[in-house]
């Protein structure tokens, strides 16, 4: 059976709810593994068939915990993940796009697989308050989430990727 990892990091729950959500979907069809970024290990990469990263957007970048795990695991599997598959999701205050853009390049330099467009879910969150408040995604957002997961880890279990 394909594994599919999903790597993630929240600080106030919303990404933490989109991963939840994925892996909740993904298991019907692969095996699953949700890790925290600050837990994953070259190891963990090295194991899985195909990933989804779920991370925040913050001060209009990919979080920083998201960013030293990539700075952290990416030499040590450097030249042995290329051609498998990702997809990503964001969940964002205002656009997402930049943290987007961050995070795809760097899958780039791993020659990872994109399958699946970028989610961004935004929250909307603009004064102090409602960006360090805890997030609660809606089950229509995290739909989206369900669906991601699903068609990734579908597209694992028959080998299409």
């Amino acid at each position: 059976m394909a594994t599919l990892l999903i790597v993630y990091h929240s600080r106030t729950g919303g990404a933490r709810q989109m991963a939840h959500a994925a892996k909740t979907a993904a298991e019907a069809e692969t095996e699953t593994r949700l890790l925290r970024a600050e837990k994953t290990s070259p190891e963990d990469l090295l194991a899985a068939d195909g990933y989804l990263f779920a991370a925040p957007e913050n001060l209009a970048a990919l979080s920083g915990a998201m960013k030293e795990f990539f700075d952290r695991c990416y030499y040590p599997v450097l030249g042995q993940l290329e051609g498998r598959p990702y997809a990503q999701m964001i969940c964002a205050g205002s656009d997402g796009e930049n943290a987007v853009r961050q995070l795809a390049r760097i899958a780039t330099g791993w020659r990872l697989k994109t399958v699946q467009e970028p989610l961004i879910i935004c929250t909307h969150a603009q004064t102090e308050a409602e960006i360090l408040a805890q997030k609660s995604i809606p089950e229509s957002e995290l739909d989206k989430c369900r669906a991601l997961a699903s068609a990734l880890a579908a597209g694992l279990a028959m080998g299409v990727y």
